[in-house]
């Protein structure tokens, strides 16, 4: 510092660090002496554009100064250049070339800073701090000469080291056998890509300012994906399909017996699986306008059979007791390693499964969530082929899967279709006239609104999906068409010419179309039965072994889950009873925890830790999961009375000749025999 030249006060906002500075400081420099937040990729030379700051003008009693545009220096020719090619905001400056030439107070916007907080949209829209695991680093590297005969990547790691203060690198071979080409493309300027500041993975020539990152949720139905930027946190690009390993089984355990009872089968649906990655790369890409090449980071999610075999591992092993996992671990590997059609050079992280059926979704679904920092008992049911539950708070986790099968997603239902256009998602019944208005896929209106047919008529109603079914049989069973016992009311046939014989069944008419009515059916009521009285069992094992009686809140996650209204959840008896307020549909948590965990490299760490103190719990196992499940294949359970959701809900009478004991469980009166 030169004592000569006069000294000035710099305020940072908002966190309110502040020193003395030499008149003709940069601000950036004057900020990281401090320890302020303030992003850089190419360390002071005008070009990244990420160390804007803006300042603030006026009196400033509390530090005793007056701060004023004047206080900075002049804008630079860089900076004018930076204006002209990518724009800057009134009264903002580039803190790398803004000096300091009298008092002021400089705020670093949200977007300028290094640990920025960006907004997960869960249940609680939790807030994550920025910390990717990968950061680019733009150097220039001194040249080679005669008398300094040093290797070009230790030269590398010198600029590094001096100009950014990462210490210890290790290089890819890859990025090895071509770093003295790229060196000498710029003048010995490059951008280097570094993960976890410990290991080179990429290098460009001259400067490069776009790394992206894929979070990626590979379920057993569906493999979502979102393309992010890893400066800003934001998601650029999303895209989703059906996971192509459906060909050879709708459920997990038929994908298993697929690999069990064929040599090439486990390769089969891996390949399947990975091709099925690529195809979204592909496009989430082209959607964004960016180059694959720029994909850097991966983080990947799913249950443990799909995680086996998008590794390439048999799952043979978890196609039975003891359902042994390969590996339970978090892993990093190579993009190359999966043929992820990224850089090939990118990392790619896999959160750790928890135990045989419940996998890196689930702890995705932790990380998401976050019951383990709540005083809440809060249950998480990730709905799907197999459903798996999460229980607790801050104080204790437990984990279990209940094998619900493809019922809730329009499998095994006579009329039932995937979630696609044309499929009815709302359904509403008069209770007087027993007819149904319903909503599509692809309209906004129901179809009792004017402008429904025309608006409709290049879709059609094709079918109903899994959350029309669930509000199908629950509006059913509200208006009196089917008993709590689940089955459809015969008796009314003759009244109502939407009820008919079926066999010796009936069934209901809930489209009334001269060609392609949609029907529900008794085999549709038990479908779904055996389904929520899955889901019911293995949550009221887990408050057992929690040794509580209530909860506080239930999520319900997934791409199903998402889309479940969640009073009818409770009518069907899906999940135990709760105030019907504090049950909330939270969207695919497993890929939000899929994103956090891609953004914020702590958060690996973090989950990693809390994955080892959850208590698995073994539905299959459990004495008292036969019993649970008969009761709760009633509407919405044969004993437990409900008494949260009859608050705002009014079900249906008890049958003549039915009490209810003081759990609530029915019981028929005996008569008395005369004397």
């Amino acid at each position: 510092m030169n004592e000569d030249l006069p000294m000035h006060m710099v305020v940072f906002m908002p966190s309110g660090k502040r020193g003395q500075f030499a008149e003709g400081t940069k601000i950036l420099d004057a900020g990281r002496s401090l320890g302020v937040d303030i992003d850089s990729v190419c360390g002071g030379r005008g070009i990244c554009g990420r160390c804007q700051v803006d300042v603030i003008e006026g009196e400033f009693p509390k530090h005793g100064i007056k701060s004023e545009f004047s206080s900075l220096s002049e804008m630079s020719e860089n900076e004018k250049k930076y204006d002209e090619r990518r724009g800057l905001k009134s009264g903002r400056r580039l803190s790398c070339h803004s000096r300091l030439y009298g008092n002021v107070v400089i705020d670093v916007p949200p977007s300028s800073q290094v640990h920025r907080q960006v907004i997960v949209k869960t249940a609680d829209r939790r807030k994550i701090e920025m910390d990717p695991a990968i950061r680019l680093h733009y150097v220039t590297v001194q040249e080679p000469d005669m008398h300094n005969p040093t290797g070009d990547f230790e030269r590398l790691c010198r600029a590094l080291h001096d100009q950014w203060g990462l210490e210890n690198l290790e290089c890819d071979l890859r990025t090895l056998q071509k770093l003295q080409k790229t060196l000498r493309e710029d003048n010995w300027k490059v951008t280097v890509a570094v993960h976890r500041q410990q290991r080179i993975t990429h290098i460009w020539s001259g400067f490069h300012n776009s790394a992206f990152g894929l979070a990626v949720d590979v379920g057993s139905t569906t493999i979502a994906m979102h393309l992010c930027d890893l400066s800003t946190g934001d998601v650029v690009a999303s895209s989703g399909m059906m996971n192509p390993q459906i060909r050879y089984g709708e459920d997990l355990m038929s994908r298993v017996s697929y690999v069990m009872m064929n040599s090439e089968g486990a390769s089969a649906l891996t390949q399947v699986v990975r091709s099925g990655l690529n195809e979204l790369v592909e496009k989430i890409c082209d959607e964004a306008g960016v180059h694959a090449d720029d994909i850097l980071n991966s983080v990947i999610v799913g249950n443990p059979i799909m995680h086996h075999l998008l590794l390439g591992i048999d799952p043979t092993e978890l196609g039975g007791a003891p359902f042994a996992l390969a590996t339970n671990s978090g892993l990093t590997l190579w993009a190359s390693e999966i043929e992820l059609s990224s850089n090939p050079d990118g990392r790619v992280y896999f959160l750790p499964n928890i135990a045989g059926h419940v996998g890196s979704d689930t702890s995705a679904v932790i990380l998401s969530e976050a019951p383990h920092m709540q005083d809440q008992m809060t249950l998480i049911v990730d709905v799907g082929t197999n459903a798996e539950l999460v229980l607790g708070n801050s104080e204790k986790l437990l984990a279990a899967s209940s094998p619900t099968g493809p019922a809730f997603e329009g499998a095994q239902i006579a009329c039932g279709q995937r979630a696609t256009a044309g499929a009815i998602e709302r359904v509403r019944i008069d209770p007087d006239s027993k007819r149904a208005k319903f909503k599509i896929i692809g309209s906004d209106l129901w179809s009792d609104e004017e402008g429904f047919l025309e608006e409709t008529k290049n879709i059609g109603v094709t079918g109903i999906c899994g959350s029309g079914i669930i509000e199908a049989l629950a509006e059913m069973y509200l208006a009196g068409i089917m008993t709590a016992d689940g089955v459809i009311k015969g008796e009314l046939a003759s009244n109502c010419e939407l009820i008919e014989p079926s066999g010796r069944t009936y069934s209901y008419t809930l489209v009334p179309h001269p060609e392609n009515p949609v029907k529900i059916y008794q085999t549709d009521v038990r479908a779904i039965q055996l389904a929520k009285a899955a889901l019911h069992a293995g949550a009221r094992l887990l408050m057992d072994r929690m040794g509580v009686n209530r909860l506080d809140r239930v999520l319900l996650t997934g791409a199903f889950g998402s889309h479940i209204d969640t009073r009818y959840a409770l009518v069907l008896g899906m999940i135990p009873d709760c105030k019907p307020e504090n049950v909330i549909a939270t969207g695919n948590a497993a890929g939000a925890g899929a994103r956090i965990a891609l953004l914020n490299q702590s958060a690996r760490d973090e989950i990693e830790q809390v994955v080892k103190t959850v208590e698995k719990v073994e539905t299959a196992i459990e004495p008292d999961f036969q019993e649970y499940f008969v009761k709760a294949m009633a509407f919405p359970h044969k004993s437990d009375p409900y008494t949260e959701l009859r608050k705002v809900v009014q079900l249906p009478e008890l049958a003549a000749g039915e009490e209810t004991n003081k759990t609530g469980e029915k019981r028929r009166r005996r008569r008395r025999s005369q004397a």
